[in-house]
């Protein structure tokens, strides 16, 4: 984690959205704990993505760990326009 640089680790801090998410697909998959196929249980996921993504806001400091994004990876890998 240390290795990464200020703006990066800033961002990857909390883990409020990801714990979130994680609960949303719980309470998806919860009630059916078979289903007749994977096409099913992703189709499931799906919409319990879809569902949590309507209240997501937009991330703080994510202007400058996109930018040290770009620097690493390259700007054919990290686009940050358009």
């Amino acid at each position: 984690m240390f290795q990464f640089p200020p703006e990066i680790r800033k961002i990857t801090y909390t883990t409020n959205a990801i714990e979130s998410l994680n609960a949303t697909m719980r309470k998806y998959t919860r009630n059916r704990r078979i289903f007749p196929n994977d096409e099913s249980a992703l189709k499931s996921l799906f919409l319990a993505i879809r569902e949590t993504s309507k209240r997501w806001r937009g991330i703080h400091h994510w202007k400058p760990a996109l930018q040290v994004f770009q620097i690493l990876l390259g700007e054919e890998r990290v686009p940050i326009h358009g």
